[in-house]
This record gives C-alpha cells, structure tokens and sequence, in this order.
C-alpha cells in the first residue's frame, strides 16, 4: 500500500483542488498519512496570491524536502497556484522537487506521477489555465463530513491593480447551473449540512455562459433541488449584488444570513487606482440595501491598507465607515507590491512603519466595533452546527451560527448539552467576545 501526506495550503478553492488529487491518489492505491517520514508521496498544493502565501509555500516544501533527502526514495511534489505562477523559477532552485504542475495539471497527478516514475528525471508540467472541474471529477472531502465547499467558477475577469489571479488561474470560466445541482445533490446524499459556494466572484456567476444562467436561478435551483440547510456564499463583487438575491435570501431561511463582500477600500481615490468599478458612495448604497432588506444579515469583508497613494484622510475616512455600519467581521491586510502587477508600477508607495500604522489603528477600531456587535447575540437562541469537541478543552463543544463562517470566524463554545458532530441544535447564547460567543444547548432534539 502506497502511502501519501498531503499539504494544502491557501484558500477554500485551493482545498478543492486538493480534493480532487486525494480521489485521484486513492484510486491509484494511495492511502493518507499524517506523518510525512511514513509516506512514499510528499505532495504541497500551494498558494501564491501574495508574498506571505509564496514565502509559506517555499517553507513548506523546503520542510519536506528534509524528509526526501533522508529518504531520496520519496517522491516529492508541489502543485498549484505558487507552481502557475513561478514553475521555472522553482524548478531551477528547488533540485530536490520531483514534480511540478499548476493549475491545469493537478486533476492528472496520478498520471504525471507515474511519468516520473517511469522516466525517473524532474518534471515541470505548466499549461495555460483552461482546466474547469465537473460533478464527475470526484472528490474525497478533506472537510467534516457534514460540510463543504461548491466551486462553481474558475479563474476571474475584474482585473484589480493588485491581483494576480487572473494571470494564475485564467479567465472567468462557470460550471453550469445543472452539473453544479448534480454535484451538490452528491455531497448532500454524503450526509453535507452547509455548503458553502466559493469562486473568485460569485456575482460574475454565469458571465460567460449563454442564456440566463446566474447566482440567482443558481440558488434557486439548489433550494428546489436539494435538501440541504445551510447554504452559504462567499466572496461577492459589491456592484454584483442584485435586489433579487437579497430578496431570495430573505424569503429563504436556508441560505444563511451572511455575505462575504471584499471592499478593499472606501476612499474613492484608492479605488479607483485598484481597477475596483465603485466608489465610497456605492458602498454606502449596498449596505443601505442590505440592512434594509436583510436587518439581522451579517457582513463579513476585507480592507487594504498601504495602497499607492493612499494619504491619512482616507484612512480616517475609512475609520468613519466601519464606526457608521458597524460590520460584523472585517480583515484587515497591508498592501505590498506583487511583481507583474499593475500596482506595482504606480506612485506613491506608503512606507512599511507607515502602513503598519495604519494597519494598527484601523484593526483596534474594529475590535472594539466586533465586541459591541457580538453583544446583541446574548440571550437570544440561535442554531448552531455543532463541530465537535472544542480545540480549547475537551470539556467544551464547539459549533458555528449562521453568521459564522468555517475556519474564517469565530465559534460558539458550548458549555451545557450534548450532541454529536453534524448536529443543529438551539443554543442560548450567554456570553459574547469579540469574536467568540459562548451559550448552552437549549433543545435536546437536534435538528
């Protein structure tokens, strides 16, 4: 029996593509390992969105390597987005790699790694990145069992200033609205709770299909399709946002009241030198809809600061913002330059101590946003998915509302009650923190 330790790294729509080798690998007589000296197959899907991801990604393979060159019968593989990106580069300083494939390669691992193996020399497979999964793909879920992510885009059109995801991952390219039901109807007869839809941009859903396939008679045609109850969206383009989704999330308790909306910046100025199709004025607009059509709906987002150009009036406009719509969950990140990026070439560089600044003051505001909007929880009663015994104390359960989402939010500790991983029972929250709650099973029949 072959043996296979796997590394994912990066996003939810990364772990998919991970998800899709360790079905490949299982077929071909791979079994999973948790330690990497007991396995024949070293394999690391990388990120390479921004420097921290590339350097993560470099530390890991290095870490393995020391496996192989105590063992140079192991094979050592890197796939994925840093591969995409740097695959030459890579080749030429990391020797003890066996094989490299991006993002248009992984779905054959099996069959590349059988090249090499035959061949018994180094292999850089790179081709443009055309590849878009299908229900057929298979998948063996890395998740809880009772949750899971449905990719239903690949690759991006929006072009940022500060991305590079298009030049990784290609064009935008949907999967249609039947092959994605398909697939969710498999994950929900696999005992799925929560789906959790992921792409790029959600809102740029159908783009490039003909007819009216879209976001909106996508989720229709889950609600109507399947059974599961918990569907939840993530990563959504401000102008995407329609009255007719709200409206649909409104009328259906089943897609959860949360939306993930990167808004990068609220200065108009920045904006605009990040290639984003709205201004501060948009922003206030969205959320004016949002709140009035969707009150109790929980607004997670990220914001950048540091960008070219930005000064300190629009970081202090960008503090006013968060204090006037008090969102639930915010990322903050500091910008830095990404090589082939048009935002690198622009003027205006904010200095490192200057950013980290910014950076500060502008997370100690949300902080304190994040602990006042975390109190209007306490002593209400809301469904939790429960997801085991808590990291902190075996003591403890640990599950997630609806407006928290897997690995991204924080939790709800459970201190009264018991229930089995997968279950959605009733909690009455006690206590509030400024990312974690805290409450006790209230209904002993679990949903």
């Amino acid at each position: 029996m072959k043996k296979l330790h796997l590394v994912s790294l990066g996003c939810p729509k990364n772990l998919v593509d991970s998800e899709i080798m360790l079905n490949r690998l299982e077929h071909d007589g791979y079994t999973v390992v948790a330690d990497p000296a007991d396995a024949d197959l070293l394999l690391v899907n990388t990120c390479g969105f921004i420097a921290p991801a590339v350097e993560e990604a470099v530390d890991e393979i290095l870490r393995l390597g020391e496996y192989k060159r105590e063992d140079p019968d192991k094979l050592l593989v890197v796939t994925g987005c840093l591969v995409q990106r740097y695959g030459a580069d890579l080749k030429e300083e990391l020797p003890e790699v066996d094989l490299f494939t991006g993002t248009n390669g992984f779905q054959e691992i099996d069959l590349l790694i059988r090249q090499i193996e035959k061949g018994g020399n180094a292999l850089l497979d790179l081709r443009p990145s055309r590849y878009l999964m299908d229900s057929s793909s298979g998948r063996r879920l890395s998740t809880p069992h009772f949750r899971s992510y449905l990719k239903i885009t690949e690759g991006c059109d929006n072009r940022c200033s500060y991305c590079m995801i298009p030049s990784i991952r290609g064009n935008l390219r949907s999967r249609t609205v039947a092959d994605l039901v398909d697939e969710a109807q498999q994950l929900g007869r696999s005992g799925v709770r929560e789906l959790t839809l992921i792409a790029q941009d959600l809102t740029a859903y159908g783009n490039d299909l003909p007819g009216d396939d879209n976001l909106v008679r996508l989720l229709q045609e889950l609600l109507g399709h399947t059974d599961i109850e918990w569907l939840r969206l993530l990563y959504l383009y401000p102008t995407g946002i329609s009255d007719d989704l709200l409206q649909l999330m409104a009328g259906n308790s089943r897609i959860v009241p949360y939306l993930d909306i990167p808004f990068q910046h609220t200065g108009d100025v920045v904006l605009k030198r990040m290639n984003r199709r709205y201004g501060r004025d948009d922003l206030h607009g969205l959320l004016t809809r949002i709140r009035k059509l969707l009150p109790r709906c929980a607004i997670r987002t990220t914001l950048m600061v540091g960008f070219p150009g930005e000064e300190e009036k629009d970081v202090e406009e960008m503090i006013r913002f968060l204090q006037h719509w008090n969102l639930d969950h915010v990322g903050i990140f500091r910008y830095a330059d990404e090589d082939g990026s048009a935002a690198a070439n622009l003027a205006g560089k904010v200095d490192e101590e200057t950013a980290n600044q910014r950076y500060n003051r502008v997370m100690a505001v949300q902080a304190e946003i994040s602990s006042l909007r975390q109190q209007r929880f306490v002593n209400t009663v809301e469904p939790v998915l429960v997801e085991g015994l808590s990291k902190e104390s075996e003591l403890l359960l640990e599950g997630r509302t609806r407006y928290q989402a897997p690995d991204i939010d924080g939790c709800v500790y459970i201190t009264a009650g018991t229930a089995n991983p997968g279950d959605i029972v009733q909690v009455r929250i006690t206590e509030a923190h400024p990312y974690d709650l805290v409450g006790e099973i209230v209904d002993a029949e679990k949903g």
